[in-house]
């Protein structure tokens, strides 16, 4: 949660420095929708790295991830939508740089579950 709090405040920062005044929490909601369906796909084991084990093992939960990275960007670009939600088209430049903040999650997912089988984190 920390993590996933910690890339959404910095996107949220970078955007409003970056004059993206009219886009920054469309962004910042397209990172943390993105960076929970990452930490959900890379909690599946708390020791296996995501990359070993079947990605196709749980056919609903990928179901899930797709359906709601779909149902994401729907939000941003279906102009009917973006009245009801408050978002905003994102340029695919914006677009790319959520999805490149939110991989930040399962990485670090990913690093703490090495660390954990290397003896070097405990985990109790």
């Amino acid at each position: 949660g920390l993590a996933i709090g910690l890339v959404c405040v910095g996107v949220q920062w970078w955007a409003m420095a970056t004059g993206r005044a009219e886009t920054w929490q469309t962004m910042v909601f397209t990172v943390l929708t993105f960076a929970q369906m990452g930490h959900v796909l890379a909690i599946r084991s708390e020791t296996v790295p995501l990359v070993s084990r079947q990605f196709f093992a749980n056919p609903a939960l990928l179901g899930a991830v797709a359906l709601t990275f779909g149902l994401q960007l729907a939000l941003i670009y279906v102009p009917a939508l973006n009245g009801v939600f408050n978002t905003v088209p994102l340029s695919l430049g914006d677009l790319l740089i959520c999805i490149a903040a939110a991989a930040i999650v399962p990485a670090l997912v990913e690093v703490e579950k090495a660390l954990v089988r290397r003896g070097l984190l405990y985990r109790g």
